[in-house]
């Protein structure tokens, strides 16, 4: 493989123009010449437009790039640098679904330049990027990792619909597979991270690197979703303990609540899986994450205890949830445990609706055969709601808001605490929070 400089580094194609790959291409191209490839012929007629479905770019932002989107596979034989930021779910066994990183994997053989460097955004489980992607780029290239072409993994750090932590203000994570890679793909990638760059030893401890940064968030937060339950059957409240916890310098400020999306309930399951299959049953990671499934299940039958406490009937009463999307302020649906809620309250007999400002309607009648409300007094009166979503929408909702949508005495879920909980029950609900 010839000696390579920046300077003839200067087409990079972005593979998946997603939540991460698209944030990702928008500062290269500030830099470099940009290909931006997607599958989705639509997403790349939507972006050329300047239409960003997520929400999380301006038609402005877009059009004003230099990037050239296209859906046309043979255009990245044009790049010297392909990096492939597509998603790694889990399917419903939670067992890691490798098929969209296999496929562009395909993809990238099929179009590979000699020469080039394929580096890896994806979260994985160590060791997919050299054992699982080199051998398909390998057979459908024609070519020979090391020799004719080589890798890299630097893992994504991006939070939907955060304004603060960007890409450029994030230290980036870089490995190569051998120090000539290592070195170029921590210039491309420090042209644009002002933060820095920290180069890893090697690809696996990367990818083990990014795999634990969402481990320990899952864990800390379970921890609190077990105090919070322990907690309830004491008649402490949960808010205030946390309260006079956090006076303490060194205590960590983690909340109760649901732990959905793409990452944090996703990406402990790749490590699982990968420790399993290594004869290694992982005992904390596990429970944490059995604790964290369950609390969607935990709200709803609490919902029930509290309409049984407002004396209404559970079979066919009117529940309004407020709020579908993962997060707040954003239109990810991806992996929500808002939807165990809605499904167990289903169970019980409950007649739920739910309303998300946010969320793309289409999208979620797809993923979960849910029609949203346009408006949530499209069904009221209610005999309870629960704000499931911290939406800033919902944030500047009155309690006299709220109470127009109820009838009687109506039970309030909040599971965010977004509410003042005296307030809210000097307004006349049954309140209950985590």
């Amino acid at each position: 493989m010839p000696k390579q400089t920046l300077k003839n580094k200067r087409t990079i194609a972005v593979v998946g123009l997603g939540y991460v790959g698209l944030p990702l291409a928008l500062e290269l191209s500030k830099v470099f010449n940009i290909i931006g490839f997607d599958v989705k012929k639509q997403r790349i007629e939507e972006l050329s437009r300047g239409v960003d479905i997520n929400g999380e770019y301006s038609k402005k932002e877009l059009t004003s790039s230099k990037i050239d989107f296209t859906n046309i596979p043979d255009r990245l034989k044009e790049a010297s640098i392909i990096i492939v930021a597509v998603p790694t779910p889990i399917d419903h066994h939670k067992i890691p679904d490798l098929s969209p990183l296999k496929g562009a994997s395909e993809l990238v053989g099929k179009n590979l330049k000699k020469g080039a460097i394929v580096a890896y955004e994806s979260t994985v489980y160590p060791g997919v990027t050299e054992d699982f992607c080199v051998p398909i780029i390998e057979k459908f290239s024609g070519m020979k990792c090391g020799k004719d072409f080589k890798v890299g993994y630097s893992p994504e750090r991006i939070n939907p619909g955060d304004k603060v932590h960007g890409i450029t203000g994030i230290i980036k994570v870089v490995s190569g597979q051998d120090k000539e890679t290592l070195e170029i793909l921590s210039k491309v990638y420090g042209s644009v991270v002002k933060a820095g760059i920290h180069k890893a030893p090697d690809i696996k401890t990367a990818e083990a690197a990014k795999v634990i940064e969402n481990i320990q968030r899952d864990l800390n937060i379970a921890l609190v979703n077990e105090l919070a339950i322990i907690f309830n059957r004491m008649g402490i409240d949960t808010g205030e303990v946390l309260k006079a916890a956090g006076t303490k310098w060194n205590f960590l400020p983690f909340q109760p609540g649901l732990v959905g999306g793409h990452c944090i309930g996703v990406d402990p399951y790749y490590l699982t899986f990968k420790a399993q299959s290594l004869g290694y049953h992982p005992e904390v990671i596990l429970s944490g994450r059995r604790i964290n499934d369950n609390m969607g299940k935990y709200i709803a039958e609490h919902t029930v205890k509290q309409l049984i406490g407002s004396n209404r009937s559970v079979k066919g009463s009117k529940v309004l949830i407020l709020g579908l999307t993962f997060k707040e302020n954003i239109s990810d649906i991806r992996n929500t445990r808002v939807i165990d809620i809605y499904n167990n309250l289903k169970d019980y007999g409950v007649d739920v609706f739910v309303h998300d400002p946010y969320a793309i309607p289409e999208e979620v009648f797809e993923e979960y055969n849910l029609s949203l409300l346009k408006k949530p007094e499209d069904k009221k009166p209610f005999d309870g709601i629960i704000l499931a979503v911290k939406h800033k929408e919902y944030c500047n909702y009155s309690l006299k808001d709220l109470k127009k949508l109820c009838n009687g005495r109506p039970v309030l879920i909040d599971i965010k605490s977004v509410i003042d909980k005296d307030k809210a029950q000097k307004a006349g609900f049954n309140y209950w929070r985590l």
